[in-house]
């Protein structure tokens, strides 16, 4: 079957060649991991890649629940291929589309994501976890991006790319399990969120403020939020896990976009980036200078 994305660019898939009924499940995650890793874990996969993953998870979903689930969701898991923007595994964004009452809100807040990448679409999104315990959620969201603009911007140099220097950090958020259920083959964690903060930015003085303890208290601001105004409720929005075997993990947000993990270790401890220095990498490149060059 051949899938037309654009007049010029055609894509085969071989509908018959995804289906499990020939295959085993691990055959068919193994699809699902390469098709993650050869689009940077969905961001840039074509709409045929997408429709691909979404018929082998579908797949998997439908199998007997005896026969895709097994060992703990605890631990520390990685996220291997999303279907929609990476940062939207975080509890506080799943937080931010349960406040959506309407499917037009559903919409707009899709496009606001959307948006919401491409204004940062100079940034390098690194590692994307969830470290999962059995009453606490706590999403690791490692990004990094360029601290020096473009030298001949400022200077007579012709040399079209910026310093060596990158703004790194994570953008952490947690979440209570409030409540946990396993329906019908589907485990379904209910989420309260409770603050986000920024840990290990190389930010020489925010640095020590954000140590200090600078968070958004946003559960606390919820709280404060539905004491004052009637019509509002703190969400508390459903994160649905569909398939848990050989440690991968799929899950599924309340609109069915889906997230694969990779369990990494059976850590529930969040990560320490103490060590991480408050340098804009100057440390780094120093290094890397002396390393390399002989004086």
């Amino acid at each position: 079957e051949t899938i037309v994305m654009e007049e010029d660019t055609e894509f085969d898939v071989d509908v018959e060649e995804l289906s499990t009924t020939s295959r085993s499940s691990s055959e068919v995650v193994c699809e699902i991991l390469k098709i993650g890793a050869a689009s940077d874990r969905g961001q840039t996969a074509t709409l045929a890649e997408h429709n691909a993953v979404s018929g082998l998870i579908g797949e998997l979903e439908s199998m007997e629940e005896e026969d895709k689930f097994e060992g703990d969701s605890t631990g520390t898991w990685e996220l291997v291929y999303s279907s929609t923007q990476l940062f939207r595994s975080s509890p506080f964004f799943m937080a931010g589309r349960a406040v959506c009452k309407t499917q037009e809100e559903a919409q707009q807040y899709d496009w606001f994501c959307d948006m919401h990448r491409a204004a940062l679409a100079i940034s390098t999104i690194g590692k994307v976890r969830q470290v999962v315990s059995s009453n606490r959620i706590v999403s690791e969201f490692e990004v990094k991006a360029g601290a020096v603009p473009f030298l001949n911007d400022f200077t007579p140099f012709s040399y079209s790319g910026g310093l060596p220097f990158a703004i790194e950090g994570a953008i952490v958020s947690s979440a209570d399990i409030a409540k946990s259920d396993q329906i019908s083959g589907v485990l379904e964690w209910e989420l309260y969120m409770d603050t986000v903060e920024i840990k290990g930015s190389n930010i020489p003085l925010l640095r020590r403020l954000l140590d200090n303890g600078l968070k958004l208290a946003s559960r606390n601001l919820g709280d404060f939020l539905e004491e004052t105004i009637e019509s509002y409720s703190n969400p508390r929005p459903v994160f649905r896990t569909t398939y848990m075997k050989e440690g991968i993990r799929i899950s599924r947000d309340q609109d069915g976009k889906m997230f694969v993990y990779v369990k990494v270790s059976d850590s529930v401890e969040p990560k320490d980036y103490s060590s991480s220095s408050p340098d804009l990498g100057l440390t780094k490149l120093l290094e890397g200078i002396n390393d390399t060059f002989t004086w």
